[in-house]
């Protein structure tokens, strides 16, 4: 229930007080502006553990609540998107990646083909009917980038076998399937539809 409250509570409350604390506080060499930011994602992270549940979903939701805050102060937002990909986001790859076991992806090859055709085609049918239409010509090249997943899979994997869901094997074999779902279709699409630049 704590959980649910904070969640709550930030997703409601931070996009109200946060324009009024960094305009106060922002702009500073200690930028308590992203401070405040990591300060309600580790917490979300800290009550999300006790409630043996995940962050992710609340985090994301927050993220869209602060979307146009941050689309208003781009240099906030680089700062924010700085830290997250250079400090952040390794370290959590890494700690899904040292789980993996690489003999029982070597040893399930035909059930790894199946989940991964089963996790892109849904997708790419999904999706080009509406990327054929809207951003068009490169309807082909939007539907493989947007037919990409690596973020929600990997972090659901790794709630699964925390949990005692999911063994390692079934583990590595989703993470498998996430990694070559992110890379097959852009290095396809790079490949074969990128876009022209005038």
């Amino acid at each position: 229930m704590p959980f649910v409250l904070a969640s709550a509570a930030l997703i409601f409350g931070l996009p109200r007080v946060a324009p009024f604390f960094f305009k106060r506080y922002g702009n500073r060499v200690i930028v308590p502006e992203i401070k405040l930011v990591f300060a309600s994602i580790f917490l979300l992270m800290w009550l999300g553990e006790r409630a043996h549940s995940h962050a992710v979903l609340p985090a994301f939701v927050l993220g869209l609540a602060l979307s146009r805050h941050f689309e208003e102060h781009r240099k906030e937002e680089e700062r924010l998107r700085v830290v997250a990909f250079a400090f952040l986001t390794p370290f959590f790859f890494m700690k899904g990646g040292l789980n993996v076991s690489l003999g029982a992806v070597w040893a399930n090859l035909g059930l790894l083909a199946l989940l991964l055709a089963a996790k892109i085609v849904p997708k790419l049918f999904g999706v080009y009917p509406l990327a054929r239409r809207y951003p068009a010509p490169h309807g082909i090249f939007t539907t493989l980038l947007m037919s990409t997943g690596l973020t929600f899979g990997t972090i659901s994997s790794l709630y699964g076998l925390n949990a005692g869901i999911i063994n390692k094997t079934q583990f590595s074999l989703l993470i498998t399937v996430v990694v070559l779902s992110a890379i097959i279709p852009t290095a396809i699409a790079q490949r074969f539809f990128q876009p022209e630049i005038a």
